[in-house]
């Protein structure tokens, strides 16, 4: 068992069941197409693009998360499609996806890069990349997240990988979270959203 599935293999969902505020308010501005959601896990962010109208594929190494997913799913009475698989070795298809939305995804060094360009080959031109994830500022915080600076991001990291989308917003800020149990409390995030 992994430490994702041993994560999600509790009752709870331990990020709570509401779409992490952030990826809302941008995903409100888009008109409804296929989005993808990497590293998706328990499924709140995936549930609430399939509430708004959009085909949503999501993807996470995690059989735990699959199936708390699916159940919210059903319960909200909406569908998705999600793939159990580890990103390095998902097959990702070229230009499909009128959104991509990675909401505190930490990938390490050594796959970063190669995933997010992946990723951005994945967007249809015009297509929306929406992001937000932890920066190394966040060792400070108390509030979630990797505890290794390797899996935190920087702005000027975040600015080379996804160089080759046009940057509408990107920034680090502080904010309040209130996302289950391991998430919580003021976090120091980097965000961003982009076009293709």
């Amino acid at each position: 068992m992994t430490i994702w599935d041993e994560r999600y293999s509790s009752q709870e969902y331990v990020y709570g069941t509401q779409a992490n505020k952030f990826f809302q308010k941008e995903l409100q501005k888009i008109p409804p197409g296929i989005i993808l959601l990497p590293a998706e896990g328990e499924g709140r962010n995936a549930v609430h693009a399939a509430k708004e109208n959009w085909k949503v594929y999501a993807i996470d190494s995690s059989i735990e998360g699959q199936k708390k997913a699916l159940k919210i799913a059903e319960q909200m009475n909406v569908q998705i499609h999600y793939t159990v698989s580890d990103l390095k070795d998902f097959d990702f298809p070229t230009e499909k996806y009128d959104a991509i939305a990675m909401i505190y995804v930490h990938l390490p060094n050594a796959i970063r890069k190669k995933i997010h360009h992946k990723l951005i080959n994945s967007l249809k031109v015009g297509g929306k990349f929406i992001l937000e994830a932890f920066s190394t500022e966040q060792l400070q915080y108390t509030s979630g997240g990797p505890k290794t600076l390797e899996l935190l991001y920087t702005l000027q990291m975040i600015k080379d990988d996804f160089k080759d989308l046009q940057f509408i917003n990107l920034e680090t800020t502080i904010t309040n979270l209130s996302e289950g149990l391991y998430h919580k409390g003021d976090a120091h995030v980097v965000r961003l959203v982009g076009v293709k």
